[in-house]
């Protein structure tokens, strides 16, 4: 790829770190794209060694690059989205990997085609882990930022993905169970609390 192009591919992606998520962190700013594509992406490096047969590798990459087309489209939240919205997400996509080279184009197109179709345990790893890291943002954000349905939902969210890995759901397990954060935050007033409906 010629430097040009390269920068102006990279330019594209830029826009994940602008464009926000519906997420709030735990400083009660809204989480980035970006951001969650990042943790994501060391969740699965941090499980390298954890799910024997999965090639981790391929895993690191979905979760790296899962969300770019949110570069064009902006994040909707899951519980939002419709199947127009995914169609226009994959168009995005389509169009973002347009001007790469040949080879890499395919071999992107192709990973992008594996996650849609969570045929593989990468790609149902992937999708897992992408549900498991919105939870544990949540419950690092400010009980006060929660939509009311936000309530139930995490209760449930990511639960049938990670079933069938066991690390997954063990940590899918301990997320449900971990102590919420007070109004402002791990130092805000009050420190930590229980969520009577997150435990």
């Amino acid at each position: 790829m010629e430097p040009k192009e390269f920068l102006a591919f990279l330019g594209r992606l830029e826009k994940l770190k602008c464009n926000t998520r519906h997420s709030w962190t735990s400083t009660g700013r809204h989480e980035t794209v970006a951001a969650h594509s990042w943790r994501l992406a060391v969740m699965a490096l941090l499980l390298k060694n954890e799910l024997p047969g999965v090639d981790m590798d391929k895993v690191l990459r979905m979760c790296l690059l899962h969300d770019i087309g949110e570069a064009v489209t902006g994040d909707i939240p899951s519980f939002e989205k419709t199947e127009d919205n995914e169609e226009t997400e994959r168009q995005a996509i389509a169009g973002l990997l347009a001007p790469l080279p040949g080879g890499l184009r395919g071999e992107l197109t192709a990973l992008f085609a594996e996650m849609d179709a969570l045929a593989t345990p990468e790609a149902r790893v992937y999708k897992a882990l992408d549900k498991l890291e919105a939870v544990v943002q949540h419950n690092e954000a400010p009980l006060d930022t929660w939509l009311p349905l936000e309530r139930e939902l995490n209760q449930t969210y990511g639960i049938p993905e990670a079933a069938p890995f066991p690390p997954l759901a063990a940590l899918r397990e301990q997320a449900r169970k971990r102590p919420r954060p007070g109004p402002g935050g791990p130092g805000g007033p009050g420190g930590p609390q229980q969520d009577p409906e997150v435990n």
